[in-house]
Formats: structure tokens, sequence, C-alpha cells
């Protein structure tokens, strides 16, 4: 296995960098179409919310199991798009 060249290196920035703007675009708009879905992030069936006389703690849980499936599922899809 050889060291990258220079060319290399600035070619596999590039494309990290327009892959990580692809998906905060994607991510900007589901967070702006969001209030129109009938199930808004964080606020899922699921979700644990308890409100006490002094405050409220929230753990959304169902939302972490989502958004890891969600990010396993880019992550498997740019493993496979690279070979």
């Amino acid at each position: 296995m050889t060291p990258w060249s220079h060319e290399q290196a600035v070619r596999e920035l590039g494309m990290f960098l327009l892959i990580a703007v692809i998906a905060l675009v994607a991510v900007g708009a589901l967070i702006m179409a969001s209030p129109g879905l009938p199930l808004r992030m964080g606020r899922l069936p699921g979700d644990i919310a308890y409100s006490g006389r002094h405050g409220t703690v929230y753990f959304p849980i169902v939302t972490c199991i989502l958004v890891s499936l969600v990010l396993t599922l880019v992550m498997w899809i740019v493993k496979v798009l690279r070979r």
C-alpha cells in the first residue's frame, strides 16, 4: 500500500465535504418540513416525558433509536458506494 499523494488527499476531502453538505441539506429540509408531518421528531410514541411540580424530564428514546438506524443505513450506503 502506497501513501496518498496530495491530489488524492484533496480529492477525498472534497468528496467528504460534498457528502456532508448533501446530508446537511437533507436534514435541514426534514426539519423545515417537520411541523407539517404527522409525527414530529422528538415527540414520537414511546418517547418518555415526565412532568413534575418543579420541572419536566424528557428522554426521546424512540427518536434516538430511529436516528441511529437512519445514520447506520446512511453509513452503510456510503461504504457500499465507495467500493
